[in-house]
């Protein structure tokens, strides 16, 4: 078995945090509706986010103010240790390894921070591949960390379970020919994205259960 990870909103509750750490910022600069951009922008790239939302609000908007104070928020939450660990991470982790199972993070954080992340949760021994996003030539919704992921563990993608929170990293997974587990974070999944998944989970504690049966 080979289970590849998204990483932001599966193993961290990372999009929340960024969430709330992006309204103050975007209703003092007058950016409106913050939280549909993001939300569309969920899974992708920091340079594919920021190329949308110049799209979305215009050349003029204050879009490099807002990446910064943003980012300062979100790193202060991070250095006092406020962004959890998702339900289950650890003990679905766990499991796997047990099994013997390839385990690899497919993200489109850049591979720095991912390390980063997970070393100081003290998770980063349980992967045996990391790829981020700057290891791809194409954000999510492109498969490419995906199969870049597969082809680290050595397995064909078809063998690959994909765990996914986000509708672009769906998009992603379905795209890459992977079996795709989706576990719902900010959005619950709409009939389109439920139709591109295999199965849907509340938790990771439930994905854990299904390989147990």
């Amino acid at each position: 078995m080979n289970v590849i990870f998204d990483m932001d909103g599966v193993i961290f509750d990372t999009e929340r945090v960024f969430l709330e750490c992006c309204v103050p910022v975007a209703e003092r600069l007058g950016l409106a509706d913050i939280k549909e951009a993001v939300c569309e922008c969920v899974g992708m790239t920091d340079e594919e986010t920021k190329r949308k939302l110049r799209a979305r609000y215009g050349a003029d908007a204050p879009l490099e103010e807002f990446d910064r104070e943003v980012v300062k928020a979100f790193m202060e939450r991070f250095e006092k240790n406020l962004i959890p660990v998702k339900e289950g991470v650890v003990e679905l982790l766990e499991y796997l390894k047990r099994e013997g199972a390839g385990i690899a993070i497919g993200s489109s954080t850049r591979t720095d921070i991912v390390k980063m992340e997970l070393r100081d949760a003290g998770l980063i021994d349980y992967f045996d591949v990391i790829i981020g996003g700057d290891q791809a030539k194409a954000s999510k919704p492109a498969p490419d960390v995906f199969l870049l992921a597969a082809a680290g563990l050595g397995a064909d993608i078809k063998e690959c379970v994909i765990i996914e929170d986000s509708f672009n990293g769906v998009r992603a997974a379905r795209a890459s020919g992977g079996v795709v587990f989706m576990v719902p974070d900010l959005l619950q999944p709409t009939e389109e994205i439920r139709a591109m998944t295999d199965r849907v989970f509340t938790s990771l504690t439930e994905v854990k259960e299904y390989f147990e049966r």
